[in-house]
């Protein structure tokens, strides 16, 4: 199982590191990606969203994690 460490925001609108591990299938009984546990919305979004926003789909991907251990 991958573990995730939440990154720290910086000062620009590159510095909260995408989640992607290279492992890229939507699982249909969660609707997330096996690797890094995003919906496909949010993978879609990834690049528009700002630092804040990055941050809260790392929250939220801890919480993902952590329900299926």
């Amino acid at each position: 199982m991958l573990s995730f460490s939440t990154p720290q925001a910086g000062t620009g609108s590159d510095t909260v590191p995408s989640p992607c591990v290279s492992v890229c299938r939507i699982d249909p009984a969660t609707g997330w990606c096996v690797g890094c546990h995003r919906t496909i919305d949010e993978i879609g979004r990834w690049s528009a969203l700002d630092d804040r926003e990055k941050l809260a789909v790392w929250a939220e991907l801890k919480r993902r994690q952590a329900a299926h251990r």
